[in-house]
């Protein structure tokens, strides 16, 4: 498929997905959510890409929603918007559950929904010239669909700070609050010895590791919980590549998917 409003390049065993509108600093629309999700499906249905790199081209990550897009969805009815947030909602869920490793890499301004987008990454990273805010309150909206993995990211306190203030903050205050893990000068620094480290370990469990994340996550630590727990471990234990990881690490042997990795 040909984009118009991202990138989309695949050189397994990585992904790279980029916001490209840098004209209007990526700000997003209908017609970027629906380009994403695409993109997002076409990922997930390749064996061969084990993860994902979300950038973004020009000065900023992504000034949130398109304001030509937002006035027109004010023009339409409550049903229209519905179906609209729907869309958005949909793609936060998309990145936050695709079974690979995602890592955002932030660059300059990550107004509204793209700070959403980060907080929906496993892994996030930012320039020290970036900056994050959650800038809804300001035209009288809310950052509704995306409060979710925000305040999963940031903690309620926090969260509601910023929800309600629209405060913009620094990438050290991000890193401080949860938001991303790391400041960094360089994408060379720190990406390629991440996914070399990545593609050392199982592909299995990595997506395993990641439904066991969403899952547990706020939940009570109950009989339930401890037996989802459980039943998890042992499933991946005599799992293929469960039991090819103990395999190798008894026989002190790189395991099968180390050497593909390579390849």
């Amino acid at each position: 498929m040909n984009f118009t409003t991202i990138q989309l390049t695949l050189t397994p065993p990585i992904a790279y997905l980029t916001l490209n509108r840098p004209e209007v600093h990526n700000a997003f629309d209908d017609v970027m959510i629906g380009e994403l999700l695409t993109a997002l499906s076409q990922v997930r249905s390749s064996s061969e890409i084990r993860a994902l790199v979300l950038q973004a081209n020009g000065k900023s990550f992504s000034a949130g929603a398109d304001l030509t897009w937002m006035r027109s969805m004010a023009t339409k009815d409550y049903a229209e918007n519905i179906a609209d947030a729907s869309e958005l909602s949909r793609l936060m869920q998309e990145l936050d559950e695709l079974p690979i490793p995602t890592i955002a890499w932030v660059q300059g301004a990550a107004f509204g929904g793209a700070v959403g987008l980060v907080a929906c990454c496993d892994i996030a990273f930012a320039t020290p010239n970036s900056s994050f805010c959650l800038s809804e309150v300001r035209i009288g909206l809310i950052p509704a669909v995306i409060s979710p993995y925000v305040m999963r990211a940031m903690g309620t306190r926090q969260a509601r700070r910023y929800m309600l203030t629209a405060e913009r903050f620094p990438a050290d205050t991000a890193q401080r609050l949860g938001l991303i893990h790391q400041v960094v000068e360089q994408f060379d620094e720190v990406i390629p010895p991440l996914l070399q480290q990545l593609l050392a370990n199982s592909p299995a469990a990595m997506a395993a590791a990641k439904t066991l994340a969403l899952r547990v996550d706020q939940q009570p630590l109950n009989d339930a919980i401890r037996r989802y727990t459980i039943e998890q471990i042992a499933s991946i234990r005599v799992s293929p590549e469960g039991q090819e990881g103990l395999t190798a690490f008894l026989a002190k042997r790189p395991p099968q998917w180390a050497s593909k990795s390579t390849t």
